[in-house]
């Protein structure tokens, strides 16, 4: 179990770190780095879904309080509004 945990620690890593804009890969992949550790397989089911979502819904939300795709149910949005580099 703690194998597979750790390949889909650095499967969020990566997805994190290669999103297309480097403003984003910057802040996505500070963000993962600096709690991957500490979330439980739970959250980091949750933080898989966040990563899934476009980055322009990200941005706006972390930039702007707009809540599309109903970002705001995820429990690791806050997290990662509250979040500075």
């Amino acid at each position: 179990m703690s194998d597979e945990l750790e390949i889909f620690k650095k499967k969020l890593l990566y997805r994190a770190s290669y999103r297309g804009t480097k403003e984003m890969d910057i802040l996505l992949s500070s963000f993962v780095k600096k709690y991957i550790n500490t979330f439980k397989k739970k959250e980091l089911e949750e933080l898989e879904f966040f990563l899934k979502l476009e980055d322009e819904v990200i941005r706006n939300y972390y930039n702007f309080d707009i809540n599309e795709d109903n970002i705001e149910k995820n429990p690791i949005s806050k997290i990662f509004k509250k979040f500075k580099i």
